[in-house]
């Protein structure tokens, strides 16, 4: 199992499927987290005798080894017993964290920093867009008074502030200057002894033709560091200052996609957005509600437009949740009416997070009322929910999507009786979600998908349409419907051009390369270039929840559809699925006694749009393997849907018909042992 850990923010480690790990007391937390300051070096349990307590009790170093070893059986549950530790070791004098380089994310925001110095802009913004995203609140959150956790802390604090105005550069590089205003606003206001900040913030002021309030910032700036420092402004505040008043012409904006030189729209949202600066007082609770409007409409564009809605969006969150009013609250989580499609999110721990902020919002709402207000929260929480097991609780995140499933139908019910069009349309799209609990559903998805375009049409929300058409493409492909399949896809796209939606092509592209291999007359060379054109096209969509592991996924279902072993290559990187892939590598590679043992240590696949997929990979090993109790778990969950395609109701690959993969496991022996 490979875990993660959470630093930014309150100490946390999460499993492979993005489920928070239960790590017991404070000090088993104060324990791993002194080890991940540490940096993969050993700490002795002296030292940590010494950081736990300021007065060590007797026997506080038997305690320390009891909270490591608790540790260690939260961290990795399935290690046998009396085998040593391969995260959390022993050696010499006390204990290390073995994490991998990428495996803390106050390691991996370290080295997005650094790394998007050396960027272009627009990569740049998107790199510590995303790594600004993984903050969930003051590092060491719990460790504050803690003195072997000061340095750290003051270290990735200051970095990300860094990393906030490093930010605002590259949006005033591509000539988004107003889209720079607020945040660096609320930076300065919160940070006033930084001069760059100052000197970012007024820049950005002038070129969204601001001049004055340019100027009185550099004022304020002014009057804060005399008054309350003693100290003069820098040469830097000080140039940008004579430069505005001399109107010099490196000054001017850029004329960057989207900036005040791109045509008449590039000006009207410059003049618009400038006013709204102007009149609307910063601190304004309406500025919250305007924000997640323009985060709503940035998520469908893609790329490093849906990264920044992710990350803007838990901001606003926070934000809201700071000002106390629980009916605000509600409207800025529910108002994040997004259309979700694929059922694995992107960011499973911010998604963790937004069910918890939705959770705390709806037992603070006040009773009676705020129905419309409840039913976005319900549906919030399952679509955040999505994807992880509602049944089996030795699987992480089981209870919070028996929730989802639950608020799913709560949010509907609410819906309905309120005939309100809209909030049916985002209802519909969280019980979609929540319907992937048994093989076999689609056609019960179909049914959804045929209600909210119907819906969608009749009241012209139009990215609920094209959800309802990408909806039913994969319930008619797993249906082996491919005429009909075709026919949403065209529909799709056609949205799409008409209302500028770049997502919704990767998707169509993907199916087209599915329908290709369906055809079963396309040599498997010219299905294996469809396949890897359409990867291409989810590079810098913003899904890493779609885009990690998909293409060699797709592949080896490819080769398993035509009875081709599975690749040998170590180096392909199977992302989500490598547990159910790599029985079959270690077949193909004759290492039958390594594939038994990983298919033993398998977990079913997780209820999804590949649920089916995955099991019929599953079951393909586990008769390879003479794996009797695998064959018949394979043979019971697939059996639902043996009138459907394996894969193909994700719309983006098959292994072809589930009721051969039933064959193979009755001829194997797996029917007949059902009942036993």
């Amino acid at each position: 199992m490979r875990v993660r850990f959470g630093v930014l923010g309150p100490v946390t480690a999460w499993d492979g499927a993005g489920g928070a790990i239960a790590l017991k007391g404070p000090r088993h937390r104060a324990v791993l987290a002194r080890l991940i300051v540490a940096r993969r070096r050993v700490v002795p349990v002296t030292r940590l005798v010494e950081d736990l307590w300021a007065d060590p009790p007797p026997g506080a170093v038997g305690a320390v080894r009891t909270f490591v070893a608790a540790l260690r059986r939260a961290l990795e549950p399935e290690r046998p017993p009396r085998t040593p530790a391969r995260l959390l070791v022993t050696e010499g004098p006390g204990y290390a964290l073995r994490a991998d380089s990428d495996g803390v994310d106050a390691w991996r925001f370290e080295r997005a920093v650094t790394a998007a110095a050396t960027l272009p802009p627009r990569d740049a913004l998107a790199r510590l867009e995303e790594a600004l995203g993984w903050w969930r609140g003051p590092a060491y959150a719990e460790f504050a008074d803690a003195a072997w956790a000061r340095a750290e802390r003051s270290r990735l604090a200051e970095l990300r502030l860094h990393a906030v105005e490093r930010r605002a550069e590259a949006l005033l590089s591509l000539g988004l200057a107003a889209e720079a205003v607020p945040d660096l606003d609320a930076h300065v206001a919160e940070h006033p002894w930084r001069e760059d900040a100052w000197r970012l913030l007024a820049l950005a002021l002038y070129r969204t033709g601001r001049q004055g309030d340019a100027l009185a910032v550099l004022r304020r700036a002014r009057a804060l560091l005399v008054e309350q420092l003693g100290v003069d402004p820098g040469p830097g505040l000080r140039r940008l200052e004579a430069d505005i008043l001399a109107h010099a012409p490196h000054l001017a904006p850029s004329a960057g996609p989207g900036g005040p030189g791109d045509g008449a729209a590039g000006q009207v949202w410059a003049r618009a957005a400038a006013a709204y600066d102007r009149t609307v007082a910063s601190g304004a609770r309406a500025r919250l509600e305007s924000t997640v409007g323009l985060l709503r409409g940035l998520a469908v564009t893609g790329g490093g437009g849906l990264e920044a809605a992710r990350l803007h969006r838990m901001a606003a969150i926070a934000a809201a949740e700071e000002l106390g009013d629980p009916a605000l609250t509600a409207r800025v989580i529910g108002a994040y009416d997004v259309p979700a499609i694929w059922t694995r999110a992107d960011d499973p721990e911010q998604s963790a997070t937004v069910v918890a902020a939705a959770e705390r919002t709806l037992t603070a709402l006040p009773p009676g009322g705020h129905e419309g207000a409840r039913a976005r929260l319900l549906t919030t929480i399952a679509l955040e929910s999505r994807g992880t097991p509602p049944h089996a609780p030795r699987r992480a995140g089981s209870t919070r999507t028996v929730r989802g499933l639950r608020a799913a139908r709560q949010a509907e019910l609410i819906a309905r009786r309120l005939d309100d069009p809209a909030l049916l349309a985002f209802a519909l799209n969280g019980v979609f979600m929540q319907t992937f609990h048994r093989a076999g559903l689609a056609p019960r998805r179909d049914e959804i998908g045929a209600e909210l375009v119907a819906l969608a049409a009749r009241h012209d929300l139009v990215t609920y349409e094209v959800l309802g058409h990408l909806i039913r493409l994969q319930a008619r492909g797993a249906l082996a419907d491919f005429p009909g399949a075709d026919g949403h896809a065209a529909a799709a796209d056609r949205l799409a051009e008409r209302h500028e939606l770049p997502l919704v092509g990767v998707f169509t592209q993907w199916y087209r390369a599915l329908r290709l291999a369906e055809t079963g007359r396309a040599p498997t060379a010219e299905v294996e270039a469809a396949y890897r054109d359409a990867a291409a096209r989810l590079d810098g969509a913003g899904m890493p929840g779609l885009e990690r592991g998909l293409l060699p996924l797709a592949l080896l279902c490819l080769r398993a559809r035509h009875g081709r072993p599975a690749p040998t290559d170590e180096h392909i990187d199977w992302g989500p699925y490598e547990p159910w892939a790599r029985p079959l590598v270690l077949l193909a590679q004759d290492r039958r006694d390594a594939a038994v043992t990983a298919l033993r240590e398998s977990q079913d696949p997780p209820p999804d749009l590949l649920f089916e997929a995955l099991w019929c990979l599953t079951a393909r090993a586990a008769v390879a393997l003479g794996d009797r109790e695998t064959m018949r778990r394979a043979h019971r969950e697939l059996t639902p849907a043996a009138a459907e395609l394996a894969g193909a109701g994700s719309g983006l690959l098959s292994l072809g018909p589930v009721a051969r993969y039933l064959d193979e496991l009755a001829g194997a022996g797996a029917a007949g042992q059902e009942g036993r």
